[in-house]
């Protein structure tokens, strides 16, 4: 099955229907993601062909559901799930951070090549950051547990925001574990084209009294 055709077939299954300039821009940041990866190490995925559904589509999974014009992504890496986003949604803001310098340098060079005027990023911890504003959505796909995501990001949520967790298997354990005044809103099982792997994303907001 040629490259074309994997493209066209996991986009179907999404749902996803790109212009071509959108589809152009998917595909220019896969490639300059491979030949960034090469030098800088930026994922443990090194094989071109598991990139497509272990970085694309399995960012572009979760698109339906965020809600909001102001969406940070936390812990991007190399720009994960948020630049597929920002190809997909330029009607939405998304704000990439990371604080890794070999990786938020890469998110700026994609960013400034594919001219994605939505999408903007900051090297920093989180917890450390000031921004002028705060989000209605935030999203990760990056932390070690569902508790330090919310503990470390939720200061810049808004009240009625929502905080996405990517995860993999379901663990009911880490979703006991929220941290007080927090709740687990929706879990939706997500299906990722030519991957064999569980996939959640978990909906949690403040709890308002």
């Amino acid at each position: 099955m040629d490259d074309l055709k994997n493209w066209q077939q996991g986009l179907h299954q999404l749902g996803c229907k790109p212009s071509s300039q959108q589809l152009e821009k998917l595909q220019s940041y896969l490639q300059l993601l491979q030949r960034w990866n090469k030098v800088y190490n930026l994922t443990a995925v090194r094989d071109p062909a598991d990139m497509l559904p272990l970085h694309i589509f399995d960012s572009l999974a979760v698109a339906d559901y965020i809600q909001g014009n102001y969406c940070l992504d936390v812990g991007s890496g190399a720009g994960l799930p948020g630049i597929p986003l920002a190809i997909m949604q330029p009607e939405r803001q998304f704000t990439l951070l990371d604080t890794n310098g070999k990786k938020t340098r890469f998110i700026q060079q994609a960013i400034i090549q594919l001219e994605l005027a939505n999408a903007k990023v900051v090297q920093t911890r989180v917890e450390a950051w000031q921004p002028e504003r705060k989000f209605d959505a935030i999203i990760s796909r990056a932390f070690a547990s569902i508790e330090d995501f919310v503990n470390t990001s939720s200061i810049h949520l808004q009240d009625n925001g929502t905080l996405y967790a990517m995860k993999g298997q379901y663990d009911q354990a880490e979703i006991d574990a929220l941290p007080k005044g927090f709740k687990l809103n929706k879990t939706n099982k997500l299906i990722v084209p030519m991957l064999d792997a569980q996939r959640h994303l978990l909906e949690i907001s403040y709890i308002l009294t």
